[in-house]
């Protein structure tokens, strides 16, 4: 299967599945949750209102918030109606960490991301019909209520006990940093919202990461306290790699949504670079693919690994996703051109700097040579190196064979780069500025 001949495929619910939350299940979405017959029986009926939360603790979503995106999506595209909640009051308190308290941002500074995270969420839902989204800032119900209304209204049906007995909260009691009053009151932030939004909107059902259970049965707690009734909620598993390592990670930096923050070439090269192993619980948790496209995919995982067709399609569709079809086609270009499989004068120069900034890469002058340029980018470790490579035949720059070693970088791809190879398949990136400094 070739990238070329792939149509993205449309947010929709799979139509073998007679009930959205039987697919939910089947792509292993339901960690843990609240009664589950009673789930099924829900989501299969009448159209509900639902939410998930989103804190503002930086000024972008991740891969970890994408899987609360598209799990709102899927729920959505079954008739029940979202609410994506931005958290400016909870944003300015931060969950519990396992390991020590957050630092406590300005509210000028949280008011910016509230803005920038909505624009993410939107993105993901629609707003027509008569299951259109709404969006919802956590602050407005909170910022006009005292601390007295607080306690008196909302603190008095908390017991500290069950408080402490919540994981985040045991985690930091059992470390050396301990946990602030601050921090320790979050989950009756949380657990107020969903009684706001109960009050409100008649939401009877919250999604959320598993990790963040605590604060998921906090809500439907206190609406059965205090409303006398049953609400619902669903943790999705923490997603790790098949080695057990953390998953949204790329040496050491998270995969953010923002394309400012990872472009659209780092993303369709992390999701290009998943493990065999991996793949298809990707494909199952963060594509629209159906059961039966799917288990083909699996199927040439087994089969025929060498082709990574899996990958590829995962790739094409998460990205698409996140950064529309537009970027997705031009990362595409860039990554075959890189390869060799296209032509380097063609692409998009923001594209491209983004591309050479996922390679070794060196800043150099106009004046460098290839020999130099070898060196500067660790394709080789020493100028004889280097020039022996040349002598090989084994360089090129820009596509095209070089032939003396003491040539002159050129910086003659769109946006004054440089590509330069060193055998089939390493690269490096050239930034090359006109002169020396």
């Amino acid at each position: 299967m070739s990238t070329e001949a792939l149509t993205v495929a449309e947010p929709a619910i799979d139509p073998s599945f007679e009930n959205v939350w039987d697919e939910l299940v089947w792509r292993g979405l339901v960690h843990v949750s609240t009664d589950q017959q009673a789930l099924r029986e829900l989501l299969g009926g009448d159209p509900i209102t639902y939410y998930c939360g989103f804190d503002p603790t930086a000024p972008s979503l991740h891969l970890g918030n994408l899987v609360q995106l598209l799990l709102l999506r899927r729920i959505q595209l079954a008739g029940h109606r979202p609410l994506g909640l931005v958290g400016g009051s909870t944003g300015l308190i931060g969950d519990p960490r396992p390991s020590a308290e957050r630092t406590l941002n300005t509210p000028e500074v949280v008011a910016e991301w509230v803005t920038r995270l909505r624009g993410q969420v939107e993105r993901f839902l629609s707003f027509e019909g008569d299951n259109a989204a709404r969006i919802v800032n956590n602050l407005d119900w909170t910022a006009p209520l005292s601390a007295i209304d607080f306690l008196r209204e909302v603190g008095k049906h908390y017991r500290v006990g069950t408080m402490l007995k919540k994981d985040a909260v045991a985690a930091r009691l059992n470390s050396d940093a301990g946990i602030s009053y601050t921090e320790f009151s979050y989950q009756i932030l949380q657990g107020m919202d969903y009684l706001e939004l109960y009050r409100q909107y008649g939401c009877v059902l919250q999604t959320g990461g598993s990790d963040q259970w605590g604060n998921l049965t906090s809500g439907t707690d206190l609406i059965h306290r205090v409303e006398g009734v049953s609400v619902h909620a669903i943790g999705t598993p923490l997603i790790t790699n098949s080695d057990g390592t953390k998953f949204g990670k790329s040496e050491g930096n998270a995969i953010w949504l923002d394309p400012e923050m990872c472009s659209p070439y780092r993303m369709y090269q992390f999701w290009l670079n998943t493990e065999d192993a991996d793949v298809v619980t990707r494909l199952k948790i963060f594509t629209f693919l159906t059961r039966d496209q799917i288990a083909e995919y699996e199927r040439l995982v087994a089969e025929e690994p060498f082709r990574r067709a899996a990958q590829k399609r995962l790739a094409l569709e998460v990205t698409t996703l996140v950064h529309g079809p537009e970027a997705t086609a031009a990362v595409v270009a860039a990554s075959e051109a890189l390869f060799g499989k296209g032509d380097l004068t063609a692409l998009d120069a923001a594209t491209l700097r983004s591309a050479l900034e996922e390679l070794p890469n060196a800043q150099v002058t106009a004046e460098t040579t290839v020999a130099q340029a070898l060196v500067d980018t660790g394709l080789t470790t020493s100028l004889s190196e280097a020039r022996r490579a040349v002598a090989q035949g084994g360089v090129t720059l820009d596509g095209i064979r070089v032939e003396d070693d003491s040539a002159p970088v050129t910086g003659g791809l769109p946006g004054g780069v440089s590509v330069l190879r060193r055998g089939k398949k390493t690269l490096a990136g050239l930034f090359v500025s006109p002169t020396a400094d």
